[in-house]
């Protein structure tokens, strides 16, 4: 509720706390509780509708207002994502530093593919991939001097699964997963964490595709404390795509059939890739496969070569 600061064993003093779209619902929810735990916190909201029209300061500053009254340390940035150096800006004006990054900020443009504009396309990208890029981009190379850094970026069961009437907003939360995997990779060496969270709560977004009583079911409060785990200085978690919601938690990775093999000496057809089908879709015996050069091993091993 934004009450009183709190003593807690995930505790960020010290520590600068960059959330975007902090002005409501997930946002907000992350915000106040990094505020409680003692993070100073630049609340970034651009106050827009939405399908990304409009701005305002009237929301970042009652996040701010209440992290302050509660006796925690905030900011408000009224930027678009899309100038993310603005935003790591004034934490490092106000701050000197910015320890943790949460991308959450999130329009929606939803229709069917037929009928999908080149705005609805580009507004989605901009938003979610372009906006999440700025802001990283302006935050690593101080979190590389650090030596420190947790970032999470936000996805979607539509970027993971896809879902009808939102090509755009699937594209753009997918390609968010495979740009924090490369994240987490190159990062690790400099102590900086990078996490996906795919969400399912009550927010602007999901109150025009849910019944009412099911989005105020669904707590942000329910999502920021995975947030808060995985942005912790205890946290070892990298690289990794968690679903969440309602009380429910869950990691996910990806699943391979054992696939088959064919002779490289010799001519492939599409008639012997038919004949093998049932093998190549088997999923009976699956593997894992969490690294590129999961995909190189089989490839290779069928050519004679060992990596």
């Amino acid at each position: 509720n934004g009450s009183e600061v709190v003593t807690t064993t995930m505790g960020f003093e010290d520590r600068v706390v960059v959330v975007t779209g902090a002005g409501a619902g997930l946002g907000r929810s992350h915000a106040l509780d990094f505020a409680r735990r003692g993070a100073k916190v630049v609340v970034n909201d651009l106050g827009g509708g939405v399908h990304g029209g409009g701005q305002g300061s009237e929301a970042a500053d009652a996040v701010v207002a209440q992290i302050n009254a509660a006796g925690g340390e905030a900011v408000a940035n009224y930027d678009s994502v899309e100038r993310g150096e603005a935003i790591i800006r004034t934490a490092l004006d106000n701050y000197d530093r910015v320890d943790v990054v949460v991308n959450n900020a999130g329009i929606l443009r939803d229709s069917i593919f037929a009928k999908m504009t080149d705005e609805d396309w580009d507004l989605i990208y901009r938003v979610h991939v372009l906006g999440a890029y700025k802001v990283i981009k302006a935050a690593w190379p101080v979190m590389m001097e650090q030596g420190y850094g947790r970032i999470i970026n936000t996805a979607s069961a539509a970027g993971i699964y896809g879902n009808f009437g939102q090509a755009n907003y699937a594209f753009a939360k997918r390609g968010l997963i495979g740009f924090t995997n490369t994240l987490a990779i190159e990062g690790a060496r400099k102590g900086i964490l990078a996490n996906v969270i795919a969400p399912v709560a009550g927010s602007r977004l999901t109150e025009s595709i849910l019944p009412r009583e099911v989005v105020e079911a669904l707590k942000p409060e329910f999502v920021t404390p995975l947030v808060i785990k995985l942005c912790s200085e205890q946290s070892a978690q990298t690289g990794g795509v968690f679903e969440v919601g309602a009380g429910w938690i869950s990691r996910l990775r990806w699943e391979r059939s054992r696939g088959a093999f064919f002779d490289p000496g010799k001519d492939l057809t599409a008639e012997a890739i038919e004949q093998a089908w049932s093998t190549i879709d088997d999923f009976s015996n699956s593997e894992h496969p969490a690294t590129v050069q999961d995909t190189f091993a089989p490839v290779f091993g069928n050519l004679g070569i060992k990596i």
